[in-house]
């Protein structure tokens, strides 16, 4: 087996490059999946098609949410461990994450099933778009264990040290994905149905993929007694991926209460029911890219920073934190610029069903994402704090602003109607932000008196070793 000790000593700015920029471009392929459906089916069918896919993505950000919980978890575990030079029960992590991971799939799918078309009322579907959104989510719950375990891989595989590996395989899906989409939908005719078997063929071939590297690892190797379920060990990587699972669950329940409202208070517009729902779920897409472009440099940096704080390195962590926060600051800058110069341009991207459904969806994205920056920056030091063990900080910090986006998006449709819901955003982003710089700062505090007390407080891990030239290099910066 190989070992990382390079993660400790070439330059942070050469490693993060080498390993944010493939997870970047990992997640957004895993986005790709969800829109380019959105794209060819908006064309293809009209915004209704848009509206139903959209009723279905709460249940696949739980599926993508569940995955991450134990992936995300058991990655921090392994590079922290690696740090310390701790190997022994890494392939118990990876063995039980990946179980986990396939069994939360199969619970998907058996709910998604039995509950039915009822489910997908309760999360937003009208009346008109109803019987497209059981057609493509009947077809997606079918593919829900392994493309969750594939998802949980790809974390694993990242810290592994192989992220090109990981991008690769979603690469692959995507591109199948890419073309079957078109084919499906406008050469056999299939319509959203045709979508949906796109994306689960994608999705297989990338869970194979990512099966394949588990017999080539370079950090610990996979046997039968891998998946032997282990609580204790379970509790450490759930510990430690809590805060990537509330991230996710926090965005489904924003989807569903935002579809709700967006029905009521649509209906009470001049834009109707369906109108909001589907420019909600463009404008969400395009939150959804540039998100996953922080949480891609910070994610990429993930087995650095773990292995950095494990083996006491404090000097070269602080120096990452400063570049994963110049690196989002700097990209959401050039988005939000775009976005609010030509937001016409990304709302057209996906259909353009009439001058009503342009003119709210333009408005509103302009709304919506007017400060992304801050959004992006608030994720982006929640992972940080899970890199490094502090689940207890990460996990609340996770979803402080979505918790504050929710009580705003109750309150503000009151005097503002259909676009207070929007204006939620920017105020629940001030907020979160706020609070987010105090954390940071003690944070900061802290990681400069570890060279004076020799370690920090133990919260998942044991307590790391003090490198001291380490400590005096980062006292000097």
């Amino acid at each position: 087996m190989e070992n990382n000790h390079y993660l400790g000593t070439e330059r942070v700015g050469r490693l993060l490059g080498r390993f944010a920029i493939p997870c970047i471009f990992s997640l957004i392929i895993s986005c790709l999946y969800n829109i380019v459906d959105q794209i060819f089916v908006g064309n293809g069918i009209g915004y209704l098609g848009n509206a139903a896919t959209g009723v279905i993505f709460p249940i696949t950000v739980v599926g993508w949410g569940m995955s991450l919980f134990f992936g995300d978890g058991a990655a921090a575990y392994l590079s922290v461990s690696l740090g310390r030079r701790e190997t022994k029960m890494i392939h118990r992590s990876v063995g039980n994450a990946a179980l986990c991971s396939f069994l939360s799939g199969v619970l998907i799918i058996a709910i998604g099933y039995l509950w039915g078309d009822n489910l997908l009322r309760l999360i937003g579907a009208t009346d008109a778009s109803l019987t497209m959104a059981h057609d493509y989510g009947f077809i997606i719950y079918a593919m829900m264990p392994l493309a969750m375990t594939q998802n949980t891989l790809a974390s694993i595989i990242r810290a592994d040290g192989s992220p090109h590996f990981a991008m690769g395989a979603m690469l692959v899906g995507a591109v199948i994905n890419i073309i079957g989409d078109p084919v499906a939908i406008f050469v056999l005719d299939m319509g959203i149905k045709g979508a949906a078997y796109a994306t689960i063929l994608g999705q297989l071939v990338s869970f194979i993929i990512c099966a394949v590297y588990l017999r080539k690892s370079k950090t610990f190797r996979i046997s039968a007694a891998s998946f032997r379920l282990d609580f204790k060990l379970l509790k450490r990587i759930m510990a430690l991926g809590t805060s990537s699972l509330l991230t996710q669950l926090s965005i489904v329940i924003i989807t569903v209460v935002n579809n709700i409202l967006l029905v009521h208070y649509g209906a009470q517009s001049a834009y109707g029911e369906d109108i909001p729902i589907a420019a909600f779920v463009v404008i969400m897409k395009l939150f959804q890219i540039v998100l996953n472009i922080a949480i891609g440099i910070a994610a990429g940096a993930q087995p650095i920073v773990g292995y950095n704080y494990g083996a006491g390195k404090y000097g070269r962590v602080k120096e990452l934190l400063k570049l994963m926060m110049m690196w989002t600051v700097i990209v959401c800058l050039i988005c939000t610029a775009l976005f609010e110069a030509i937001p016409q341009v990304f709302i057209r991207m996906f259909g353009a069903d009439g001058e009503l459904y342009t003119e709210f969806a333009v408005r509103c994205l302009r709304i919506y994402l007017l400060l992304l920056v801050l959004t992006c920056v608030q994720k982006v030091c929640a992972i940080f704090l899970q890199s490094i063990g502090r689940a207890g900080a990460a996990a609340p910090l996770s979803v402080l602003r979505d918790v504050f986006l929710i009580i705003f998006s109750l309150i503000l449709p009151i005097p503002l109607g259909v676009t207070g819901i929007f204006w939620a955003a920017p105020a629940a982003d001030i907020i979160a932000a706020a609070v987010t710089a105090l954390v940071m700062v003690g944070m900061w505090k802290r990681l400069n008196e570890a060279c004076g007390s020799r370690a920090l407080e133990e919260e998942i891990l044991p307590k790391p070793a003090v490198n001291w030239s380490e400590c005096k290099a980062g006292a000097q910066e």
